[in-house]
C-alpha cells in the first residue's frame, strides 16, 4: 500500500457517504467522485441527483459502473483524492453482467494497493440482516461480503458508520 486508503462501511442511510465525502474534502486538492451507480429508474435518478447536489464545484465525477479497477488506475497520482461510492452497487452491476466477481475483486484490490494518493471507498454492510429467500439475493449478499473482506484486508483504515457515527474497525498502523 503506497497511499492513504480508507474503507467506509455502513447500512442504508447510515451516513457513510456523508462521512466519506467529508474525509475526502478534508484531504484537500480537487477530489474526484467515482460513481458506480446506473440510473435505470426515476428513484435511482433522484438518489444520484441528491448525491450530486451534496458535492460542490471542486468535485469532478467519473462514472465506472463495471471497470472500476481501470478507473482507479487512471486516477492514480500522489496528489489524487478519489472517492468511490459505492462498491456494493459495483458488485450488483458485475453480478447482473455475469462477470467473474472473485477475479474482479482481486483486480480491484490490486488497483487499491497501487494507488499513491488518497483513496476512499464506500460499501454497504449487507450481511447483518436475514438470509435472503432467493438464490440471486444470496449470491449478491455473499459476493458483497467477500468483497468487503478483501478490501478491508487491503486498506490500512476501515470505519463502520452507524447512525451517522464512525466506529474505527481498523486504524493506520494497527
Amino acid at each position: 500500500m503506497t497511499g492513504s486508503s480508507l474503507f467506509v462501511l455502513g447500512g442504508a442511510r447510515s451516513g457513510k457517504s456523508r462521512y466519506a465525502q467529508a474525509r475526502a474534502e478534508a484531504a484537500g486538492g480537487s477530489p474526484v467522485f467515482v460513481a458506480t451507480a446506473e440510473a435505470f429508474d426515476d428513484e435511482m435518478r433522484e438518489r444520484i441527483a441528491r448525491h450530486q447536489a451534496d458535492r460542490d464545484a471542486r468535485w469532478r465525477t467519473v462514472e465506472a459502473p463495471r471497470d472500476l479497477p481501470a478507473a482507479i488506475d487512471a486516477l492514480n497520482a500522489k496528489d489524487a483524492v478519489v472517492l468511490v461510492d459505492c462498491l456494493t452497487l459495483w458488485v450488483s452491476n458485475l453480478l447482473l453482467a455475469d462477470v467473474d466477481i472473485p477475479r474482479a475483486a482481486r483486480e480491484l484490490c490490486a488497483a487499491i494497493a497501487r494507488f499513491e494518493g488518497t483513496l476512499i471507498l464506500v460499501a454497504n454492510e449487507v450481511g447483518l440482516g436475514i438470509v435472503p429467500d432467493n438464490a440471486l439475493a444470496r449470491a449478491f449478499r455473499d459476493a458483497a461480503g467477500q468483497l468487503n473482506q478483501s478490501v478491508a484486508a487491503t486498506v490500512p483504515e476501515v470505519a463502520l458508520i452507524t447512525a451517522g457515527l464512525p466506529l474505527t474497525l481498523k486504524s493506520r498502523g494497527a
